[in-house]
């Protein structure tokens, strides 16, 4: 489906109200993490709304494509995006972190219909989501020109683990083409800027190194990451990884880019307040 300019707005205003709720949910739950959430409202609205093959009233569709979000902790960004697409009432949204709530801080795969992984420690997502687009390339069901596509959300943190890199080999060396990782490239981690904790840079050398496609876009904004998971779509011998540069704690002035709110929530008061920038962002 082409992405007219209607289709942008439609997709922007959706991305706003799945601002709001994170704000709200985050508030509702006293714990978590906003930063990083709020960045990441407009990839996943992206794949929710546009990208993704995907079915939320028969979420374990065997044809859907696999979304595999490895850094959990962003969670609200996904839970608010599936609320909205219908894989659970809105309402749900509020029960984040309590007790019996499907929506734990980090996401569970046996609680939640549409979770395809489990994830909280770090730098399992990439071996996890090269493992699904190996068992698809077995089964002659994955690849560029076939029906099944596998995403990987991560941050740039995690570029800190070495399992990320033990996957980011073995996809290589197999050319995992239906694997397309997606790099939240916020600069900022729970205790400072990535470039302080550990360097990444060059990030992009680094992949390319690998025998990764790579190609760089603003996360932020849907269009142009669309575009790149479009030209993914066309390289048909090598996995991809698009590095989405986002601005953590996006739409709110405020807090963007202080990495102190990575995993810290706004009081009732400053949710008040963030929920008013949001709304005249």
């Amino acid at each position: 489906m082409a992405l007219t300019s209607e289709k942008i707005k439609e997709l922007e205003e959706k991305a706003r109200l799945i601002r709001e709720t994170i704000i709200q949910m985050l508030v509702a739950a006293g714990s978590g993490h906003t930063a990083g959430s709020l960045g990441m409202a407009d990839i996943v609205t992206a794949f929710y709304f546009h990208i993704l093959k995907h079915d939320p009233k028969n979420p374990a569709w065997e044809k859907r494509d696999r979304l595999v979000l490895s850094h959990g902790h962003v969670c609200p960004a996904l839970y608010a995006a599936m609320a909205q697409a219908g894989y659970f009432p809105l309402e749900e949204c509020m029960t984040l972190r309590k007790f019996g709530s499907r929506l734990q801080g980090h996401p569970e795969h046996v609680r939640l219909p549409g979770i395809e992984t489990t994830s909280g420690p770090l730098g399992e997502g990439l071996a996890q989501a090269a493992g699904m687009a190996y068992a698809f390339r077995m089964d002659g069901v994955s690849g560029r020109v076939t029906s099944r596509q596998v995403y990987c959300l991560m941050s740039d943190g995690e570029q800190d683990e070495g399992s990320t890199w033990e996957a980011a080999l073995f996809a290589a060396k197999n050319r995992l083409a239906g694997l397309t990782a997606i790099l939240d490239r916020n600069g900022i981690q729970i205790d400072g800027t990535t470039e302080e904790v550990m360097p990444l840079e060059p990030l992009a050398e680094k992949y390319r190194a690998f025998n990764w496609h790579v190609i760089e876009a603003d996360g932020n904004d849907i269009g142009a990451f669309v575009a790149a998971v479009d030209e993914a779509k066309t390289i048909h011998n090598q996995p991809t990884l698009i590095i989405a540069h986002t601005i953590p704690g996006k739409g709110v002035p405020e807090i963007e880019n202080e990495y102190c709110w990575h995993g810290r929530v706004p009081t009732q008061e400053e949710g008040e307040r963030f929920l008013e920038a949001i709304r005249h962002d």
